[in-house]
């Protein structure tokens, strides 16, 4: 039997505290909210419950006798008046924007709505279906778990190495991995994979989001499913497509593992909108409770949504309600879940306030003062979609960003475009220009090659053009902006001419990241050639085309695995890879010599006109001369198409150099009989190549 009390206001969402359960969720405009009770199938209501109480803008009750596992789902009354922003439709089943897991998934129907679909255009007249059947239930969930003596590993961002994943795509291929728990959350935590990531030399985890999401109408429609998960339908629960059979503790277990060996686990979170789209979305859960203050919404036409995403809608994070859910949903991950940090879509619209981007903004501010988010690592997509999104560089101390100038400057260089050593040499030493300026460490740069969004690294030395036809959308989607060459021929080719080439400028590719100073992030499948078939835009694809294929990838180019984990232990091994502190070209009193030199292969450090010479293709940088057992480095790189002599200054203040490692090498290693390059002696680099060299007072030529 159950008592149904008043409750209290807080905390948000279904509390079970071992007798019953507390309901309470906000509302500014409802005029009442039901709690709904389902039995265990979702299918069957078996009780609804009008919340007695309000305090304030929450709504309220307790039920005495409620366990664990209860289904539930919210209808709020109010307001049905579009043009002011309000959409309150009781015969909508909402989501409680608290719950801790959901049941089921959004089932498609026209009931999903809260106005009339097919009506004449303009028509937003209520639509009365109730859509409890179609609609995923919240869970109540017992909030106690056991983690024994997990560590999290707090790993020093100079230290970290960051490997962006999938949890299906990284798992479901894996034969190691027993096929019942292949795309699950348990299965980031199996030794196939973890053995795996160790060996790697990763430090950290980057999860696409595991934020509960939905599945696009009208992706199903084409027979697509949403793969990425950019499309959030709860900010608290877990995606239950992955849950398998060990659920959210599977992903609790894995994580443990994971800090086990010494890897951290980033979440991807998109807190910038939410799957139910424009006007004209869905109502699923926020705009039934309270259209007006979860959305931004022009101030002339409150009828429609503030889109600065791409996706329809934008939240309004500088609303205190709002602002506070994102905030609890982020301490929800690392107390519950003991996440290490958080890589934020679109940051920038996160900063508006209200429609432009604010250093001072309330979500920032509220960040840099939370005694549990300041401590992890926060990382921004600094762009959107809206006049003045574009922010690289622009958020504050404490935050890491991706930097998509390092991708396209790398890129463009290996690529063979002219004029590119200026941006080069700033894109190998952290980025100086774009981050000192707000007291940021080099660290700050999070440096990719290649993500989810575009090609894979495979592919960019494979595909002139995109080839997504598979997403349905006639080639028209994805970027056209690639920057990247196919060295010959398009896609798969039996040339073992343009097979060597491609393979070389992979390894030219990742030696660049593994070796610039800043945070080095690496795609998934990456070091096993993983290919999309030259799709650059593969959210859709749920499929062989987006998962990691373990032996194919492999078989294509069988020592890149090794290849890259010999760049890991490089970085690992050395400070100079992993400064905290921004190179200047000044001459250090503690041995005399400059922190950097730049060398052109003429046998001399570059000159104002050598940086201008737009043909220029070809680079020397000499680190590590501050001495207290600092090694020393010389790293050449030349993207020409043809060998090139490079001269080390006979005036350079060094005995010997030896040759350690070289991209025409299939596992990058010189093993037998290193070249020793001495002062006035030269060294010919070969086309499109990168060497590294390690000084070695000792040497004998």
């Amino acid at each position: 039997m159950l008592r149904i009390d008043d409750g209290r206001p807080a905390p948000l969402g279904a509390t079970w505290d071992g007798g019953g359960v507390n309901f309470a969720v906000f509302s500014a405009h409802a005029t009442a909210v039901d709690l709904c009770l389902f039995d265990p199938t979702g299918r069957k209501e078996i009780q609804r419950i009008r919340m007695p109480a309000r305090t304030e803008d929450v709504y309220h009750c307790y039920v005495t006798g409620v366990l664990p596992g209860q289904l539930y789902g919210l209808r709020a009354h109010g307001p049905y008046e579009p043009e002011h922003g309000h959409r309150f439709n009781p015969h909508k089943l909402l989501i409680d924007p608290y719950a801790r897991e959901l049941f089921g998934w959004v089932r498609w129907h026209d009931a999903m709505f809260g106005y009339r679909v097919g009506a004449h255009r303009g028509d937003l007249t209520m639509d009365r279906r109730d859509s409890a059947q179609m609609a995923p239930k919240s869970v109540v969930v017992d909030p106690a778990a056991t983690w024994g003596d997990d560590r999290p590993p707090h790993r020093p961002w100079s230290d970290t190495i960051i490997y962006e994943a999938h949890v299906k795509g990284l798992t479901i291929s894996n034969e190691g991995i027993a096929p019942t728990a292949r795309g699950t959350y348990a299965a980031l935590g199996h030794p196939a994979i973890v053995d795996h990531l160790v060996k790697l030399g990763v430090t950290a985890v980057e999860l696409l989001p595991i934020h509960a999401f939905a599945d696009d109408r009208f992706l199903l429609e084409r027979g697509l499913r949403n793969y990425w998960g950019y499309s959030t339908l709860n900010f608290f629960a877990p995606e239950p497509r992955f849950m398998g059979d060990g659920g959210a503790n599977g992903l609790r277990s894995a994580i443990r593992t994971l800090h086990s060996a010494g890897i951290e686990v980033i979440l991807d979170v998109v807190y910038n909108h939410t799957c139910e789209g424009n006007s004209l979305g869905p109502t699923l859960s926020w705009r039934g409770l309270d259209n007006a203050v979860y959305y931004k919404t022009p101030f002339e036409a409150p009828r429609a949504t503030w889109d600065s995403t791409g996706t329809g809608n934008t939240l309004d994070l500088p609303h205190p309600r709002v602002l506070q859910m994102v905030m609890d949903s982020l301490r929800h991950w690392v107390e519950s879940y003991h996440v290490d940090g958080f890589r934020f879509d679109l940051a920038s619209s996160l900063a508006q306030d209200p429609f432009d981007f604010n250093q001072r903004s309330g979500f920032l501010q509220a960040v840099a003062q939370d005694p549990v988010l300041s401590q992890v690592k926060l990382i921004a997509e600094p762009w959107d979609v809206g006049d003045g999104g574009y922010r690289v560089g622009g958020f504050p101390s404490g935050w890491a960003e991706w930097n998509d100038t390092w991708r396209d400057t790398v890129r463009g260089f290996w690529r063979g475009d002219p004029n590119k050593l200026s941006d080069l040499a700033r894109a190998l030493t952290g980025s100086r220009e774009i981050y000192e300026i707000s007291r940021r460490h080099p660290w700050a740069s999070v440096q990719f090659v290649c993500s989810h969004d575009g090609f894979t690294l495979h592919d960019l030395v494979s595909y002139n053009d995109r080839h997504n036809e598979a997403n349905a959308e006639d080639n028209r989607d994805g970027h056209t902006h690639n920057l990247s060459w196919n060295c010959g021929e398009e896609g798969p080719t039996q040339d073992a001419g343009v097979n060597a080439t491609r393979a070389s400028q992979k390894r030219n590719l990742l030696a660049t990241l593994m070796l610039s100073i800043g945070t080095p992030m690496m795609l998934m499948g990456d070091e096993l050639s993983r290919t999309q078939n030259g799709n650059n835009n593969a959210y859709a694809q749920d499929n062989e085309i987006s998962w990691l294929d373990w032996q194919e990838g492999a078989a294509r180019d069988p020592a890149l695995l090794e290849f890259t984990r010999t760049l890991t232990r490089l970085r690992k091994d050395y400070t100079s890879f992993r400064r905290t502190i921004y190179l200047s070209g000044k001459v250090l009193p503690e041995s005399g010599l400059k922190d950097i030199y730049w060398l052109a292969p003429e046998g001399r450090e570059m000159t104002p006109d050598d940086w201008n010479e737009d043909l220029r293709r070809a680079l020397g940088m000499q680190i590590g001369n501050e001495g207290h057992g600092e090694r020393r480095f010389l790293i050449l790189m030349n993207a020409a198409p043809e060998d090139v002599d490079f001269i080390l200054p006979a005036d350079f203040n060094v005995q010997a150099f030896v040759h350690v490692f070289n991209t025409r090498l299939e596992e990058g290693l010189v093993r037998d009989d290193p070249f020793i390059l001495k002062p006035g002696a030269s060294f010919n680099l070969m086309a499109r190549s990168m060497a590294v060299f390690e000084h070695s007072a000792g040497a004998k030529s």
